[in-house]
């Protein structure tokens, strides 16, 4: 999701206008000057301003339940924790750093550190040769944003007073197209790894290793595009101007507080991944779970949050635009950049996904572009994709009756 469009949803989530923080100026009826916000009044409100952060209390204990071995239950738990208010200040500080660079170098800024917490956990999954599990938590990010917060946003508008909600059904194709090309690009390793067509299997892994590496640099191309239609060919005309408005938080906070973040991210990420093996050996949680359903909590609960506050509020174009944006990015984006980093590690990344995996994507991608081609929204919608979910949370936990 690009910036201007996260900027728009955090304002209308919360109900508040921002206020300028740069030079005082009279108010035209008091004749009193607006006090300039401090650094550290800034600084505090990225630290402060939302209740999920009062998490980053566990993280002592996180650290403290690795460096102590108080067994993988624990670890994973409170380091899970953990991440989740460290995403939040991550894409605060990804925001601010934006809005101060600019359209054009403010989206690449949130295409490098937008999803950093789900590049970060991949990289130290990759590390530990743990393939299986970055390949269920990608597609689980995908699943998450896609079927669980927007079936969530169709029956919160409802509940916010709204028998139907429009939005637009031209943006919403646009970002289901781009959907179905990714949904492509794995389709093929994946049924390309499925079919023997080498005499040897090396043969045949290497074949569909190099189809993922090239696959992976069309996507990233493809994003590229996409980025060069929203911010110069397509660059909406009627935006509000904000040529005025400068962010509390100052450049150099903001890149401050981003490196800290994203150096704890990835300290607290090794601890969490560390443990999942254990995890599942000990609790008899399978680890497709763990990636399909835990793990894209971490990174997703903000924005998850952000988007159900805006469908109540009958913005269903902001929700439509945080959860198929979000899909949209971490397929184009994200996705090939995990498997580039593979390359670069040596791990042998690919977008051959298990056939149950990459089968759910596509289904639930046909899903919902049904769902929204028209432009429309209701509960009933909303809880078809909560139910397609549900289901495949527990395909995947193997219960049984």
């Amino acid at each position: 999701m690009d910036n201007q469009l996260k900027k728009q949803a955090k304002k209308e989530a919360s109900g508040r206008n921002v206020v300028p923080a740069v030079a005082a100026e009279s108010q035209p009826l008091t004749g009193h000057a607006a006090r300039p916000v401090s650094q550290f009044e800034a600084i505090k409100e990225v630290f402060t301003g939302s209740y999920i952060n009062l998490l980053l209390f566990v993280a002592p204990f996180a650290i403290w339940s690795y460096m102590a071995n108080w067994g993988p239950i624990w670890i994973f738990v409170l380091n899970f924790l953990t991440m989740m208010p460290l995403a939040n200040i991550l894409g605060e500080a990804t925001e601010t750093l934006a809005e101060h660079t600019g359209d054009t170098i403010g989206g690449l800024v949130n295409a490098s550190f937008g999803n950093a917490v789900e590049i970060i956990i991949a990289i130290f999954a990759l590390k530990a040769g743990e393939i299986e599990l970055v390949q269920s938590s990608l597609i689980g990010s995908m699943l998450s944003n896609l079927l669980l917060v927007l079936g969530m946003c169709f029956v919160s508008g409802h509940f916010g007073g709204a028998k139907e909600c429009s939005f637009s059904g031209a943006g919403a194709s646009i970002n289901m197209s781009l959907l179905f090309v990714s949904s492509f690009a794995m389709l093929v390793p994946t049924y390309y790894q499925e079919t023997k067509t080498h005499d040897s299997e090396i043969e045949h892994d290497e074949a569909v290793l190099s189809l993922s590496h090239i696959s992976a640099i069309f996507l990233v191309l493809m994003y590229a595009q996409l980025m060069y239609f929203q911010l110069v060919t397509h660059k909406p005309e009627d935006e509000e101007k904000e040529e005025e408005h400068k962010p509390a938080l100052s450049m150099s906070s903001s890149m401050i507080i981003l490196c800290l973040a994203t150096v704890a991210v990835a300290f607290f990420s090794e601890f969490l991944v560390s443990s999942v093996n254990e995890v599942t050996e000990t609790s008899g949680i399978p680890k497709d779970f763990i990636g399909i359903i835990l793990l894209p909590i971490v990174g997703n609960a903000v924005e998850h949050i952000t988007a159900l506050k805006v469908a109540y509020k009958n913005n269903m174009e902001l929700a439509m635009g945080v959860a198929v944006g979000s899909a949209t990015q971490i397929s184009l984006f994200v996705v090939p950049v995990c498997v580039i980093a593979g390359w670069i590690m040596g791990e042998k990344m690919t977008l051959a996904f298990k056939t149950f995996e990459a089968l759910t994507y596509i289904f639930a991608t046909l899903i919902v572009y049904v769902v929204v081609a028209d432009g429309k929204s209701n509960w009933l919608e909303g809880s078809m994709l909560l139910t397609l979910y549900c289901l495949v949370g527990l395909s995947l936990l193997e219960i049984t009756i």
